[in-house]
């Protein structure tokens, strides 16, 4: 099934990377799986009620960062994960929630060895050493 995308004018976030991102997110988790059809251009402007170009360009950079492949005729579909693009994609999932929380962790004041100690004990708890269970 395919997720549900939806998009926010107001968040500040221009419309075309809020769609990146949640397609990213989605085959990064899973949620769409390699070999799945993506909405048609025209589908998902009128579902998201933007302009058709938006979602063309979206479609474009997936394609040029290896996330998804078109096919002129057939339509835009997940590539396979092992394409070296799933990897990638999984990185940049990652790597903005990152970037959100450190941006966050700097607007609240916090000063970088603060936010350094913050990660390690998250990291512990997340990735323990292997002899020791995640704490949760």
């Amino acid at each position: 099934m395919t997720p549900v995308f939806t998009v926010d004018p107001r968040s500040g976030v221009p419309l075309y990377l809020q769609l990146i991102e949640q397609v990213k997110r989605a085959v990064a988790l899973g949620t769409l799986i390699p070999g799945e059809q993506l909405p048609t251009v025209k589908a998902l402007a009128l579902d998201l009620t933007i302009n058709p170009n938006t979602v063309a360009r979206v479609y474009r950079e997936l394609e040029r960062d290896g996330v998804i492949e078109t096919s002129p005729g057939r339509g835009s579909f997940v590539r396979p994960n092992g394409e070296p693009g799933a990897r990638r994609t999984a990185d940049d999932v990652a790597e903005r929630s990152f970037a959100e929380a450190v941006r966050e962790a700097r607007a609240l004041g916090l000063q970088r060895p603060d936010v350094e100690a913050l990660i390690g004990r998250l990291l512990d708890r997340w990735y323990p050493l292997a002899d020791e269970e995640p704490k949760t």
